[in-house]
């Protein structure tokens, strides 16, 4: 193909992409004014001076039909590039000198080079079209459900007996249980130290005292005062037993009152009123 029919080809395929509700670039330089297309197809046929056109003035008309264009549709602005190109490269062939056989690649090697280019654009665009085009899934096609669940029915059956769960249940609690027991030790006052304190404290007075009183000293926390109240009292009863003292006690719950015990014609005989143990 003659570069002259391929481009009269590009030429028409270009309008053709283009479309008519597209716009047409219209170029207003020396000698020129109307499409840039046109202005192509005649400067491709020589029926246009180059010479007068201004590559510069191209350029600013260009750039602002870009920034308008590029709105619309972005492949518009390249088919208009690849025009705006092929102007500045023929002028420049005018404007250049001829250049001497074998230096370098002629206008028709260029132009055979530019428009594999070309076509490999071309081809790329419309791969790009098609893949865009393809089905995609879950927009244009779907894919099959998910299968329906099996239910599962679960029946225990239990094979343990009551020792086997007793069994299980000491086991258990012997790995969360302590395994050593202590016992904190406990204080507690014998019943011969109270003896002997009571004894001691009687043979003082011969009066009639609270045994409270008495050993109220000795509770020196409040966890002794049981021991020493109780082990008092057994001390006590066994002293009037023996008959070395004498305790009495009004009403119940009241407080008992203790002394040592003297003969008859003593000063126990002030006290006949009152109950004696």
């Amino acid at each position: 193909m003659a570069p002259e029919d391929f481009d009269n080809k590009l030429a028409a395929e270009m309008e053709a992409d283009r479309g008519v509700t597209d716009p047409a670039m219209i170029v207003d330089v020396e000698g020129f004014e109307g499409p840039l297309d046109l202005l192509l197809t005649l400067a491709r046929q020589q029926k246009v001076d180059l010479h007068k056109i201004s590559i510069l003035a191209l350029a600013d008309q260009y750039l602002i039909f870009i920034e308008q264009a590029r709105k619309v549709r972005l492949e518009l602005a390249a088919d208009y590039l690849v025009m705006a190109a092929w102007l500045a490269y023929l002028k420049s062939r005018l404007l250049l000198p001829e250049a001497a056989p074998g230096e370098g690649p002629s206008a028709e090697d260029m132009a055979l080079a530019l428009a594999n280019r070309l076509r490999r654009l071309e081809a790329l665009r419309e791969f790009a079209s098609r893949m865009m085009d393809r089905p995609q899934l879950g927009r244009d096609v779907f894919g099959r459900g998910l299968p329906e669940p099996i239910a599962e029915i679960k029946k225990p059956e239990y094979t343990a007996t009551l020792y086997d769960l007793l069994s299980a249940y000491a086991v258990q609690r012997q790995r969360t249980t302590l395994s050593r027991v202590r016992f904190k030790k406990r204080t507690v006052w014998s019943l011969a130290e109270a003896r002997q304190t009571l004894e001691r404290m009687i043979g003082q007075s011969s009066d009639w005292s609270r045994i409270d009183s008495f050993l109220i000293q000795y509770v020196v926390e409040p966890a002794l005062a049981a021991t020493v109240f109780a082990s008092s009292f057994a001390s006590a009863l066994e002293l009037v037993r023996d008959g070395r003292a004498e305790i009495h006690q009004k009403d119940a719950f009241s407080p008992i009152y203790m002394r040592k015990r003297v003969s008859a014609n003593g000063f126990a005989s002030s006290h006949d009123a009152q109950e004696t143990a």
